[in-house]
């Protein structure tokens, strides 16, 4: 609901996505509390997928049942959920209109979830009485999201498409199955929201200046050390959601390049520049080995990906602040050769470039 901030935004909630009804609502309400209206400017698709208390209990005890191969889920159900989705016998928005078809599957569901984990604390019955309720107070929101976004696009309006979570997180090409359970990449926006191929303009990549990662998975170029907790605490790396500190280590350009084949980024936005401004030296990954024979790209096997020897090329710092740059001959020598190093390596260029936490702490680089 970020975007909603500005007045002239409409947001919309994809087909591709899952929704837990109250969560949305207890957002919307705190955003309303601090005189934020919504009011017409948000909506819900009805092919979205519902996420409930239930899922979350499960996603909660499938983690315990994992034991020391946790993924590190947020517990929030989105797993469950889509499982749910891929075997067909999920829940969507529009199944809250026909409130006894929705009960009938409803409890066939939670029977289900029964029988694979035991039987659980949980009020079926009271949970099929609360979301009538919450259907009928989501029912302004909702929309056929094909037909609203195809009108919007053919009446010219501007669409920024969003995704929640970057590339190695994506269901078929991140470090699976420490991954979540969605297309994150730019082909999710396509079946995520019914959007043909040739009506996508341009890609912007958004990656940070160094390389994070919450949960369990490899991480070949992660510092354990004192590298590391200066990043995670000057860049006050926790997870929005668990609260759990990031895992943080160098840039990692092989996951990069990666990420630009996969999604053909236009243009680049670098974010948090500035949290490297006190370090005298920075390293870059930029090739992967195992027993000295170079790998060609980001290996789908975990299991290789945890040997890799990692070469990195050692840049100057610029040890001084870039808080108050505006543009980007501002920037401190080094500090625009480090730029220019990620743009030669992956043929992209950066058009922006984070400098500070403010949203007017951005500098924008003109671009050919």
């Amino acid at each position: 609901m970020s975007g909603l901030i500005n007045p002239a935004c409409t947001g919309l909630i994809g087909s591709g996505c899952v929704v837990h009804v109250p969560s949305f609502f207890a957002e919307l309400d705190a955003l309303q509390a601090q005189g934020l209206d919504c009011a017409g400017r948000l909506f819900v698709s009805d092919r979205a997928q519902l996420v409930f208390d239930f899922h979350q209990i499960v996603d909660g005890l499938k983690e315990v049942e994992l034991g020391g191969s946790s993924i590190g889920t947020t517990k929030k159900g989105i797993g469950p959920t889509y499982s749910g989705k891929a075997s067909r016998s999920g829940l969507r928005v529009h199944h809250l209109y026909d409130h006894g078809t929705f009960a009938q599957k409803f409890r066939k569901l939670v029977e289900g979830r029964f029988k694979r984990y035991g039987h659980f604390e949980y009020d079926t019955e009271g949970e099929i009485l609360r979301y009538k309720d919450l259907a009928e107070r989501l029912r302004p929101y909702v929309i056929d999201s094909v037909v609203y976004i195809h009108h919007a696009i053919a009446s010219g309006k501007n669409i920024l498409v969003e995704g929640a979570n970057a590339l190695m997180l994506d269901i078929d090409y991140g470090t699976y199955p420490y991954v979540t359970s969605s297309s994150t990449g730019i082909g999710g926006v396509i079946t995520g929201l019914g959007i043909p191929p040739r009506l996508i303009g341009r890609t912007i990549g958004v990656v940070k200046a160094y390389t994070t990662r919450v949960g369990g998975g490899p991480f070949p170029t992660e510092q354990l050390n004192d590298i590391g907790n200066y990043l995670q605490e000057v860049g006050r790396e926790y997870g929005v959601t668990t609260g759990r500190r990031r895992r943080c280590g160098w840039l990692d350009l092989v996951v990069m390049k990666h990420s630009c084949l996969i999604n053909g980024y236009d243009r680049l936005n670098l974010t948090k520049l500035d949290i490297l401004d006190d370090l005298s030296e920075i390293k870059v990954a930029v090739k992967y080995s195992v027993d000295g024979k170079e790998l060609p790209g980001f290996p789908a096997s975990l299991e290789l990906l945890e040997h890799v020897e990692v070469e990195y090329v050692t840049l100057p710092g610029w040890k001084s602040s870039i808080a108050s740059a505006t543009k980007f001959d501002e920037l401190p020598e080094n500090c625009r050769k480090y730029v220019a190093f990620i743009e030669e390596y992956l043929q992209v260029p950066v058009e922006w470039i984070g400098v500070g936490p403010g949203r007017e702490s951005m500098v924008h680089k003109q671009v050919k």
